[in-house]
């Protein structure tokens, strides 16, 4: 009788909150509306997409906990049986009207049995017996999760009449918050679309319910039994393409080492460099420091951009160097809100791409990217956490080695101009990434105090022991040191899993050019212009058939394919893309097939696609299709 996190419990419950929408406001939703919008709401909260498919029993359980449903392990295996390889949005939705959510009435109708005394309590003895020996068996781990909750237990008895009040209050607001993001997430809206968009099939005015829009089926038991073979529901005959445009490039293995850049004589140019570093979000996004780069007077400049290298053992690469990255140069025309795409750095040896050529005096802005394909969210569960900290015979309390030789990695990374020091700027992008707030003057005045500077920058020993005395404060408890390191990319096992630092050097023959980190931000707003920019300019184009409009322009530079589409109509359009006969391929969205809104009168980055294996040719075949 685990908890769920979500529920529709009473889908008209929910009308309040819906109606907020303002399409709601004229055109109220019909239940059956609203329970569609409840499925993909607890859908979304575990897959990216509604085109994603539940390939285990413990996905399908906690997919149906999420939409407020506590299935026992014999509810499960009814739709997941031997035979079954996936389930899909569709089915889901089917599993979700043949089960319906718990009741509070319910649920206290089971409870009272118990309830000997009629005191709204039952003894733990007694519930022990019941949940573990009768009907479906829960283990006692699972009973003591019950009993632990403080809110409903006391003096050896449970209060189940608190229990059902915070079930039920619970799943309503975890709903409601779930709705309330995929209404509010813009990405959601734009990226996340399943065979169900914003509402189920067209209604029927027949009063014969009707199967879902995916495929007819011969009976129910077929639809869980023979998934083996389920095609896409993209596929399906429900799925109607006003037209469709594809794209086909074959690339051969290697391709992409070929080395394109060719190095100046450098020799006498001078010369600046800075550091910076990738990071990913909890959402997925990839936010990285931007720069600011002044340029006195005309010049050629050679400027490249290439992950850092933090391995300790000689000649052995960082594990993110395989990580993509590029640089987007734009020049600032007045003010910092008009800027213009000048060129990125498009050729490549091995890790490093870089640009060369001449540019004129004035400020440019220098805007790291990465397509994100081979940065994302890690899976891999980790077996044992690393120890952060230790205590000595005396009980006084040091740093690991292991955590040390984290925290210099760190120290590297946040030094942005490679002097070996800490000023109060790079500390700061430090301390906003980690906890969100900048640290001030006094407070570094204080920091100098206690810790080892030099001129007036903080040495890598001052940062050891600035963690230190933090981990002091805390009595030895790790956790605050845990968030840092998860602000910085590290997983419990202290390895890089979701950030990349990279390394930015420019070099110019005829004067010294300046550059200055200033903020860090998203891909977003100005590097998606310079993205959408730069693939107009020199991508290949094809326009929809029959519609002039729509345009769908593609961009290889050896390394990674980009795909932009471009709405020149006054009418939000949706577009279909369907990645499956791609081989050696993978995307940053992560997903085969799946859909995206184009605003009216706007262009957008579609997918970045790069080869799976480098060492392998590699087939990039799209299809693009307006729904």
């Amino acid at each position: 009788m685990a908890v769920s996190p979500g529920s529709d419990a009473a889908f008209t419950s929910q009308k309040s909150t819906l109606s907020e929408n303002p399409r709601t406001k004229k055109f109220p939703l019909t239940e059956e509306e609203i329970f569609y919008m409840n499925c993909r709401a607890a859908y979304l909260t575990i897959f990216k997409s509604s085109l994603e498919n539940i390939i285990s029993k413990d996905q399908l359980c906690l997919a149906l906990q999420y939409a407020g449903r506590n299935p026992s392990q014999k509810t499960i295996n009814k739709y997941w049986t031997p035979q079954t390889a996936k389930l899909n949005f569709d089915d889901f939705c089917i599993i979700l009207k043949k089960e319906k959510p718990t009741s509070k009435a319910e649920l206290l109708k089971s409870f009272k049995q118990l309830d000997v005394n009629d005191d709204g309590c039952i003894l733990h003895t007694d519930l022990y017996k019941f949940l573990t020996k009768r009907g479906e068996k829960m283990t006692r781990e699972e009973v003591n999760a019950i009993i632990n909750l403080a809110d409903v237990n006391a003096d050896g008895k449970f209060d189940y009449i608190k229990f059902c009040k915070l079930y039920m209050t619970t799943n309503e607001q975890c709903l409601k918050t779930t709705l309330e993001k995929l209404e509010v997430d813009s990405k959601l809206r734009r990226q996340q679309f399943g065979s169900h968009v914003e509402r189920p099939p067209e209604r029927d005015p027949s009063p014969v319910t009707k199967q879902s829009p995916r495929i007819i089926r011969k009976n129910d038991q077929e639809t869980f039994s023979n998934k083996g073979d389920t095609r896409s529901p993209l596929l399906s005959t429900s799925r109607k393409f006003k037209t469709s445009v594809s794209f086909t490039i074959t690339m051969s293995a290697n391709s992409n080492r070929n080395s394109k850049l060719t190095e100046p004589n450098v020799k006498d140019w001078q010369y600046i460099q800075s550091k910076g570093c990738f990071f990913l979000e909890e959402d997925g996004e990839i936010i990285s420091h931007q720069y600011r780069m002044q340029i006195a007077q005309k010049s050629m400049i050679y400027l490249t951009i290439k992950p850092l290298n933090l391995s300790q053992v000689e000649g052995k690469l960082s594990p993110w160097s395989s990580v993509d990255t590029a640089l987007y140069i734009l020049k600032e025309s007045e003010s910092q809100s008009n800027l213009q795409l000048v060129c990125f750095t498009e050729q490549r040896n091995r890790e490093v791409f870089g640009w060369t050529g001449e540019l004129g005096p004035g400020i440019y802005w220098l805007i790291p990217s990465t397509t994100g394909c081979r940065l994302k969210k890690e899976r891999k569960p980790i077996t044992e956490e690393a120890q952060l900290v230790y205590r000595d015979e005396t009980g006084e309390l040091f740093l690991t080695e292991e955590f040390r030789s984290t925290l210099l990695d760190i120290f590297e990374v946040i030094d942005l101009d490679g002097n070996g020091l800490l000023s109060l700027e790079e500390y700061n992008f430090f301390e906003l990434r980690t906890s969100g707030e900048k640290c001030d003057e006094d407070a570094w005045a204080i920091c100098k105090e206690n810790f080892d500077t030099r001129k007036n920058e903080l040495t890598r020993q001052g940062f050891m022991d600035l963690n230190l005395m933090e981990a002091n404060e805390q009595e030895g408890d790790p956790r605050d040191l845990w968030v840092t390191l998860h602000s910085m990319g590290y997983n419990k096992a202290l390895e890089l899993t979701e950030a990349c630092p990279f390394v930015i050097d420019v070099y110019a023959e005829k004067c010294k050019p300046r550059i200055k980190a200033v903020h860090m931000e998203g891909c977003s707003g100005q590097l998606e212009k310079a993205i959408c920019k730069s693939v107009l300019n020199k991508g290949d184009t094809k326009v929809m058939g029959g519609y002039e409009n729509i345009i769908i322009h593609t961009y290889n530079c050896d390394t990674w394919i980009t795909s932009v589409i471009e709405n020149k109509s006054d009418n939000k359009v949706i577009i279909h893309i369907n990645n499956e006969l791609s081989k050696n391929c993978i995307n940053n969205r992560g997903l085969n097939v799946f859909a995206v809104e184009v605003a009216p009168k706007s262009t957008m980055v579609c997918q970045h696609v790069m080869p799976l294996n480098e060492h392998q040719e590699w087939l990039y075949c799209c299809v693009y299709s307006l729904i």
